[in-house]
């Protein structure tokens, strides 16, 4: 069977090999196969597959392994239907000014 995609580059997940003490919790509540370890150190084989559960993220001891659970792909979806270009929301929106930006920021509102 192949391997479902949910949407094409909006994942957030963020792998930090440094950090990785080849310990294989991610792998083992992964449940997708998004990571792998090689030479004990954790790396992605298939990001698009993440579906930003977070597991993977609560169960590294060390923080070598990261992802905000739910946002790149719930907010490419939502975008999606209200017809806002640009995939997933990059940024905070300020309420007090919402047209305020970081430099590089990709903002959906």
């Amino acid at each position: 069977m192949n391997q479902m995609i949910y949407l094409k580059d909006v994942v957030t997940l963020r792998v930090d090999p440094d950090k990785c003490i080849g310990c294989g919790m991610c792998l083992e509540v992964c449940p997708h196969g998004v990571l792998e370890l090689e030479n004990r150190r954790v790396h992605m084989v298939n990001r698009d597959a993440c579906m930003e559960c977070g597991a993977c993220g609560r169960n590294c001891p060390l923080g070598a392994v990261t992802v905000d659970a739910g946002v790149g792909c719930a907010a490419a979806v939502i975008n999606s239907m209200l017809n806002i270009q640009g995939g997933a929301c990059c940024c905070t929106i300020d309420a007090k000014n919402p047209t305020a930006r970081k430099p590089g920021e990709i903002c959906c509102g």
